[in-house]
């Protein structure tokens, strides 16, 4: 389902996942692995967070349901399979060829993303907080704040 919204369409594409799900941790990882470079990155933030609140209410979706990944892209505000296969094209090859599964009927795509999303953290299991983004990725999560500062070596 994509919900129109008031956003610029050269916006960097923001991200939205359930930030103490395992799966949907490693599919940030995997995500920011495989990311074609280019002008506009991808940023994230977790639904749980101050950023995807404010997002999600902006875009009319519920604020309490933390069980669809959420691809805010060019205005539009993209869920389940949808979001996952809009998110395929901001990867690099081989990967971005999965969006050839959009021939499937939303229907069907989205049933299995349900099942998947249902399970998620009795088959990946779930974390007590949100995980905490590398140095390297911190500036492109929402909420994140600055880099913690090193105390240096000890002199």
């Amino acid at each position: 389902m994509v919900t129109a919204m008031s956003e610029r369409p050269d916006d960097p594409p923001v991200v939205l996942f359930d930030g103490v799900c395992n799966l949907c941790n490693g599919w940030v990882r995997f995500v920011l692995r495989h990311e074609r470079s280019g002008a506009n990155p991808l940023r994230f933030a977790a639904l749980q967070s101050e950023a995807g609140a404010r997002l999600l209410a902006e875009h009319g979706l519920p604020t309490d349901r933390l069980d669809s990944i959420v691809l805010i892209d060019g205005g539009r505000a993209s869920q389940k399979s949808d979001a996952v296969l809009r998110l395929l094209r901001h990867l690099r090859q081989p990967w971005r060829l999965g969006a050839v599964f959009r021939i499937m009927p939303r229907f069907l795509r989205d049933a299995v993303y349900d099942l998947v999303a249902r399970n998620r953290y009795r088959l990946f299991g779930r974390r007590d907080t949100c995980s905490i983004p590398t140095p390297e990725t911190r500036a492109r999560f929402l909420d994140a704040g600055p880099a913690p500062r090193s105390s240096g070596p000890a002199s």
